[in-house]
């Protein structure tokens, strides 16, 4: 299979942080943070960035560096870039409730951990960390509780963190969520939209489709218990032309009714003007829509 590059110039909004870089993304979630709590912690973003790094880099206690391909740290950049984003809006819309300062911490912290389900333990030499994938969700929630808790997070903040990472489920029921109160279910919301839109509006995410193909062919042959549900995609090319039903029959119906619309945050300028992320998502479904044409 052969999908082009995309040659559709991108929202500038887009382009100025490349989400390759975890020190570009840093620099703009820190801009985010002090200007929305300057008398907030100065070293909190950056702490919490080298704490994401060490575990993804494989040097922390005896967990390899991350080895899945599509849900590299990257993955985990590109929804942490959206967040910030998301939030600020949030705040400059004077939203009720408004997001304390601790709040966006949790989250952010929540959202640099939601994927770390992935790593593998020193000694797992079989296969990725892809195999995983069906239970990468409740994994993540216990690693980020074991490594935070070790930092001296509260059981309550690692309770609030470990819900919101199951926002990012794909089969959770999110409105049942024990969160402890109001603004720590916005937040959960506003990490699982993230989550969704940070990926699909990628630049390369069409391109990418192949690689979270594997990681589900793998998931599907080596867990056999929790992996059935990916033996559907027999190709990579079912999951190619499965994506725009993946759009329109959940990553939509989930950011738009589940989690309450947070994406109008990410308007420019809110709240009616265009939204970046949507419009990305929509150039890449275009480009898929032309692919399909052709083949």
């Amino acid at each position: 299979m052969q999908l082009h590059a995309n040659t559709v110039e991108s929202a500038p909004v887009l382009d100025h942080v490349d989400t390759r870089s975890p020190a570009q993304v840093e620099k703009a979630v820190y801009e985010v943070y002090t200007r929305l709590f300057p008398g907030g912690d100065q070293s909190i973003v950056p702490r919490a960035f080298e704490w994401a790094r060490q575990c993804f880099s494989g040097r922390y206690d005896d967990y390899q560096a991350i080895d899945a391909r599509y849900h590299d740290f990257e993955h985990t950049l590109q929804g942490t870039l959206c967040l910030a984003r998301l939030l600020a809006g949030r705040y400059a819309a004077k939203a009720e409730p408004v997001i304390p300062r601790k709040g966006f911490e949790l989250c952010l912290l929540a959202i640099l951990f939601h994927d770390t389900g992935y790593l593998k333990k020193r000694g797992d030499n079989s296969g990725t960390g892809a195999k995983y994938t069906a239970v990468h969700v409740e994994r993540s929630v216990a690693f980020a509780r074991q490594f935070l808790a070790g930092q001296g997070c509260r059981d309550e903040d690692l309770d609030a963190i470990g819900n919101m990472i199951r926002c990012t489920g794909v089969a959770a029921n999110v409105k049942a969520l024990p969160f402890r109160n109001e603004i720590d279910r916005i937040l959960g919301y506003a990490l699982g939209t993230s989550d969704l839109l940070g990926q699909m509006a990628a630049h390369d995410y069409i391109e990418k489709l192949p690689v979270l193909f594997a990681e589900f062919a793998e998931a599907a042959s080596t867990d056999k218990e929790n992996g059935a549900r990916f033996a559907q995609y027999e190709t990579a090319e079912d999951v190619v032309r499965g994506t725009p039903f993946f759009w329109s029959d959940y990553a939509w119906p989930r950011i738009n009714e589940d989690f309450r619309r947070l994406y109008i945050f990410l308007n420019d300028p809110i709240p009616d003007g265009p939204n970046p992320y949507l419009l990305d998502v929509q150039k890449n479904l275009a480009r898929l829509q032309e692919h399909l044409k052709q083949t």
